[in-house]
Formats: C-alpha cells, structure tokens, sequence
C-alpha cells in the first residue's frame, strides 16, 4: 500500500507538482500582472502539444480503425481528468450524431462527480475495473485512461483492465515516463511543466489534455466520414441553432437555393449528409440513403458511386 510519505515522495518528482520559486510572491502583484503571466504560460501549451503529435496521429488512426469496425471510445479518468473526457464525449452526439453510447466517458465516483468533488474515488483501481465491466467492455472498443500526473490508479487500472481484455488503449498524461504511459499500448505525455498555482493541474496541464482530446475525437470522426471537408454534415439538428445550421452546412456544400435544399432536407428527413447526396447526385431521399449505407457513411464515397 502507498504511504502518505510515498506519495510526497512522487509528487516531487511530477513536472506538474513542481513549486517555482519566481512565482512564490504572486498574491502581491496586481490583477493585471498575474493575468499577464497565466496568459505568458498558457502560450507554452501548444508547443508542448506539437511535440507529441506523431503519438497522437498514431493513436487515432488506431482509435478510427477499431470505431470503424463498430467498435467505442470510452475516456476515463478522475477530477479534471475525468470532466474532460465526460465532455467530449457528450459532444460527440450533437457534432457528430454518434449513437447512444459510441463514445462514453467515465469518471471516478459516477456522474456525481462531476459537480461535486468525489477526489477519494480517484485511488481505486477496483471501481475502473467495475466501471470498465459494467459497459460490458469488448476487444473492440478503444479506452483512453486521462490523468495529468499520469500515476491516478483510477486512469491506470482502466488501461490495464482494458489492455488485458484486448481493447485498444491510450494513456494521455502531461509528465513524462508515467506508469499510465507506460500500461497503455500508445501512450501520450504532453509535458507542460509547473502550474501557476502549485499542483492546480487543472489549468495547463487541463488545457493540455482538453487539446488532445478535440484532436482524438475530432480527427476519429473526420477518418469515419462524420465531415465532408470541413463541414459537419453529420450534426444533429436538436435545436433552433442546429437546424439554421443544418441548412447553411447544405448551402455551403452544394451552393443550391433555399427551396431546393428545404425539398432536400424534407425528402431525407432533415438528415444533412443525406440532403447533400440528394443535390449533388441528383438522386432521391431512399437512393441516397442506400448510397450512403454502402459506403460507409463516407460521403465522399457515396458521391463516387453515383457518379458511376
């Protein structure tokens, strides 16, 4: 069992939990200047970003190769960590129309945790296991285990269950040589050195890891067909905002007049993709539907096919 004494003894060492003593006087300075030197910081991020690109492209195409074979991206992780992941994955419906639970993001002490502090759960790799089990955890599926001291045995032992049931999995962590590097298959370690506020990992390390995973699930989604260029033509239109949006994405894609894209939209149910397929092609709402189900989902594809 880990000691209080052991555990101080690792902190120490964590790029993250590093004290700097030019910031030691910080509260006596004016607003303006603390601000000045978070901002300062801050800029360092992406650089440190940039490093680990090569890790990061690697593991995605990865994470596509198993999504595209049906199988989910599941985050885990605890406090900002765990948030993290949570929210990206609860983007994905929206941006994306991924389906109930393709992409599911835990966190240590349920979903509770994320508005009340639940940072006990964080030390059990017993409740990763569980959760993990819980979602009836397959060889296909990809988990991504999120922790910036790349040592929270939650995030470990969601990698090392999955890893030893054969899933695909990830370690994203911000110090380098992390035991959650080193238990994932691709590990991730975007070192962004001491916080501002001593340990407070929810500030650059946190932007670190929110980088990291737009880049995971936006460019997953990209491989699996969910844009066409840079437009979401899978999106979801649940709301005022989103249908307006809808409409502009098949504007934009097919440079078509408001009537013919509301007879689109109508004729596939307002499915973007499908619209687009529908005025491109010049082919109707079942036809494009079929076009688009043998390609995979892959517009562009599903274009070629028509063409021929």
């Amino acid at each position: 069992m880990t000691t209080p004494r052991d555990l101080r003894t690792t902190l120490d060492t964590l790029a993250t939990e590093a004290f700097r003593p030019d910031l030691a006087e910080i509260d006596q300075l004016t607003t303006l200047d603390i601000a000045r030197l978070m901002n300062t910081g801050d800029t360092a991020v992406p650089t440190a970003v940039a490093a680990r690109l090569t890790e990061i492209a690697a593991a995605v195409d990865a994470v596509s190769r198993r999504m595209a074979n049906g199988g989910r991206l599941i985050y885990a992780g605890a406090g900002t960590a765990g948030r993290l992941g949570v929210l990206d994955a609860s983007e994905c419906p929206p941006t994306f129309n991924t389906a109930p639970g393709q992409v599911v993001g835990l966190i240590a002490g349920g979903p509770r945790a994320m508005v009340t502090s639940a940072e006990g759960a964080e030390d059990s790799k017993d409740l990763a296991r569980a959760d993990l089990d819980a979602l009836g955890l397959t060889p296909g599926d990809t988990v991504i285990g999120v922790s910036a001291s790349g040592r929270t045995p939650y995030a470990v032992g969601a990698v090392e269950h999955a890893r030893a049931l054969g899933a695909l999995t990830v370690g994203l962590s911000c110090n380098d040589g992390s035991p959650l590097g080193a238990a994932a298959e691709h590990g991730i370690e975007i070192v962004t050195g001491p916080e501002l506020v001593t340990g407070s990992t929810r500030l650059k390390a946190g932007t670190a890891q929110k980088l990291v995973l737009n880049m995971i699930s936006t460019i997953t989604m990209i491989r699996l067909g969910k844009t066409y260029g840079n437009l979401m033509v899978d999106v979801r239109a649940s709301n005022d905002k989103l249908r307006a949006r809808s409409r502009r994405i098949v504007a934009l894609a097919t440079g078509a007049a408001d009537e013919e894209i509301e007879s689109a939209l109508a004729a596939t149910d307002g499915e973007v993709k499908n619209a687009i397929l529908t005025i491109l092609a010049g082919v109707d709402g079942p036809s494009a539907a079929r076009l688009l189900e043998e390609s995979g989902g892959h517009l562009r594809a599903a274009l070629a096919a028509a063409a021929k």
